[in-house]
């Protein structure tokens, strides 16, 4: 994370300039609000997105995270003309230790991310969509990856992408700068759930009450230990896995839930 826990505490009471947050019931929504720019990602919003991810990662009261967008466009990409030009605005939050790279803040949360997408995706945008744990898009959302047409390369959205797909159709994304309908996007691993605009946020609702009826440690456990896989060699893997599981079973939530379990009741976590 590009901020300590302490540089983030003030998150829900601080003035934002691009970026909405609310939080409810151990949700946290974070609001990609620069629809006259089809929400495209300028340093200011980079660092408000860094500065809220980090929050989430650090706080206990977040089990949850829901990436979604205001306009008919979810993000499209980076905002090249703001980040050739170097153009300044007022900073809304500490400049962060290092570059925002958001694949890593994404996929360093260690909690679930649920991408809301209503709309296009372009470029850059796919580093969100497709570091997101769950991506629930609509029916008439696109995505495309149009750098090649600009003379430039995808090159930290094709590592996510072959994460979700085989190597051959990710590089075909990238290289022949195609757009994809919702459907082929829930076919190649990029979409997780396509539903009618009109149910997108009901078809949210319940994916985000099914992640926080179950015990916050155990995901953040999972997570965590899914993104610690892809640096251990294979012959590694399973002893740091059993080692995993000997230290969830002692957690409080573990505890909790094999006590609720044996006595036929539902479980309180207290995710820790």
């Amino acid at each position: 994370m590009l901020y300590t826990a302490n540089q983030t505490t003030d998150l829900l009471t601080r003035p934002l300039r691009y970026l909405l947050v609310e939080q409810t019931n151990h949700v946290l929504t974070l609001t990609l609000n620069r629809p006259e720019k089809k929400n495209a990602l300028n340093p200011t919003l980079l660092n408000e997105l860094a500065f809220a991810l980090a929050y989430a990662h650090f706080s206990a009261d977040v089990w949850v995270v829901v990436l979604a967008a205001a306009g008919d466009t979810f993000c499209a990409g980076m905002d090249l003309k703001a980040l050739s030009s170097g153009t300044t605005e007022p900073e809304t939050v500490p400049p962060p230790s290092g570059p925002v790279r958001l694949a890593e803040l994404v996929a360093g949360l260690h909690k679930p991310c649920v991408a809301r997408v209503q709309g296009p995706v372009y470029a850059g945008g796919f580093l969100l969509v497709g570091t997101a744990t769950y991506a629930v898009v609509a029916e008439g959302a696109t995505f495309a990856l149009p750098e090649v047409k600009r003379g430039l390369f995808p090159f930290q959205v094709l590592a996510v992408l072959l994460d979700l797909m085989p190597a051959r159709q990710a590089l075909d994304l990238c290289l022949r700068g195609r757009t994809l309908s919702a459907a082929d996007a829930l076919a190649v691993g990029l979409a997780t759930q396509v539903v009618p605009m009109a149910d997108i946020d009901q078809s949210v609702a319940a994916l985000v009450s099914d992640l926080t009826a179950v015990s916050p440690t155990a995901l953040r456990f999972g997570l965590r230990a899914f993104q610690q896989l892809k640096t251990l060699p294979s012959n590694q893997q399973q002893a740091f896995l059993h080692e995993q599981f000997g230290q969830i079973q002692q957690t409080a939530d573990a505890r909790e839930g094999m006590a609720a379990f044996l006595e036929k009741r539902s479980p309180t976590w207290q995710n820790r």
